[in-house]
């Protein structure tokens, strides 16, 4: 920029201090940092969405990390040798002749609202490259970094009703949950704290305490004001990119609508009993209000399944809120008119061994495990696939990740093998291989 175009404090209209342009460079101090959702927004300013809704409007991906025992959950096998049954007892469901894991009592109860999937498989025994699958759709590769699920809906859509597409509870799970080689405008909003702890707040929504609304609006107008100057100056289009990526955040800030999306507060005791005041309840409880405001793709975790020890300790433990809390969840989705429009999927990286170990616990087994579907146009009431005997090996219709996740986008309305472009201008269908399993749809 030469010397004529430089500008000058003296540009600005009288009634700005330079104090306060100075502010405008401290963009930090007025929470804006608002991490992966506008970061990077302006390479995603003017993206043009092509894909159409489909019947899900919004997903909630339940992900339990460690490897969840299908044999203590969705796929018990009562009439199995001991060895292979395990310790726990099981229980019947809505679904006739089907039963359940003992901890699920309240989900048996709304079996005819679900499907489980105990068919799911795929080769990837060690934790991380399972989770890749589950999150991705795509096997690990070394030489590409794929985006997951939810990256590619954000991408897709982008944002709706000033929300972030694509949201984290409690934070951002791990490595492969982001945006692979999409921009990181596509990343995930991660909350920052568990909404079942006390004080919950998200971070990077309020004003800090020593700005008040009316100073808020006011450099706003000043940062438009040195923004519409740049653009008459140089005419940038990069220039007009920021001007978008500062005013989502404003719009985000200012919005009491997004705000009290993220507050948990405002929903009824009774209801929040109803969840279960946990882990699970509350992060359930917050990622209906967050599809029932706008935000597309929500990912939650909770506990740990890596029950190598003491299995039947550790499904007492965990399992009682997890039952509750998803119950609740379809329950409270299907009364408001939203279970059809969203869809959600209970899902881990694998499921353990066939055969209980010396310690009581199971190891890592990833041929066959189940996966729970629900709403966005998913049957009701179904059971697909099956695991052999002894829980060990598919025996009819085998899932494969490439066919969940390209069922979970068509539902969205996303093509499967629609090509993104990766570094290098390399492009790379959004799921490889996969189809549409059209007897999970209603």
């Amino acid at each position: 920029m030469t010397k004529n175009q430089s500008m000058k404090c003296n540009d600005l209209p009288g009634h700005f201090s330079r104090r306060e342009f100075l502010h405008v460079g401290m963009i930090g101090g007025l929470g804006l940092t608002l991490p992966e959702f506008l970061r990077m927004k302006a390479h995603a300013a003017q993206k043009h969405y092509d894909s159409v809704e489909g019947k899900a409007k919004s997903v909630i991906h339940i992900y339990l990390p460690g490897g969840m025992a299908h044999q203590e959950s969705f796929d018990p096998k009562p009439y199995a040798p001991l060895e292979y049954r395990g310790p726990m007892s099981h229980i019947p469901t809505k679904i006739t002749g089907e039963r359940f894991g003992e901890t699920f009592k309240e989900t048996a109860k709304i079996a005819d609202k679900i499907t489980v999937c105990r068919s799911m498989s795929h080769g990837e025994a060690a934790h991380e490259r399972g989770t890749h699958n589950m999150f991705t759709g795509y096997r690990p590769s070394p030489a590409i970094q794929f985006p997951s699920m939810g990256s590619v809906v954000s991408h897709e859509f982008g944002s709706r009703k000033s929300l972030p597409p694509y949201v984290c509870i409690p934070n951002v799970p791990n490595e492969f949950a982001g945006s692979g080689y999409l921009s990181s405008a596509y990343g995930p909003f991660g909350l920052g704290s568990d909404p079942a702890s006390d004080g919950f707040s998200v971070r990077d929504l309020g004003l800090p305490k020593d700005i008040s609304l009316g100073r808020f609006d006011r450099r706003k107008s000043i940062l438009n004001t040195v923004d519409d100057h740049f653009r008459k100056m140089e005419k940038s289009d990069k220039l007009s990119a920021m001007d978008s990526f500062y005013s989502d955040a404003y719009q985000l800030i200012s919005s009491k609508e997004a705000r009290e999306a993220f507050d948990i507060n405002k929903e009824d005791a009774k209801l929040r009993e109803r969840y279960g005041q946990n882990q699970a309840g509350q992060r359930m409880l917050l990622a209906r209000r967050l599809v029932e405001a706008g935000v597309r793709f929500v990912s939650l975790t909770y506990g740990g399944w890596d029950h190598h020890q003491n299995i039947e300790a550790a499904f007492q433990r965990q399992g009682p809120d997890l039952d509750k809390a998803f119950a609740s969840l379809i329950t409270d989705l299907d009364d408001r008119g939203l279970l059809d429009e969203t869809l959600v999927m209970i899902s881990s990286e694998f499921g353990r061994t066939p055969k209980i170990n010396a310690n009581n616990g199971r190891d890592h087994w990833p041929r066959v495990f189940s996966v729970v579907l629900a709403g966005g146009g998913i049957k009701r009431g179904s059971i697909y696939g099956s695991s052999d005997a002894f829980a060990a090996m598919p025996e009819d219709d085998p899932l494969s990740v490439e066919d969940l996740a390209t069922t979970v986008y068509n539902q969205l309305g996303i093509v499967a093998d629609k090509e993104l472009m990766a570094p290098g201008d390399r492009p790379m269908e959004i799921v490889d291989g996969g189809k549409v399993v059209k007897e999970l749809l209603a």
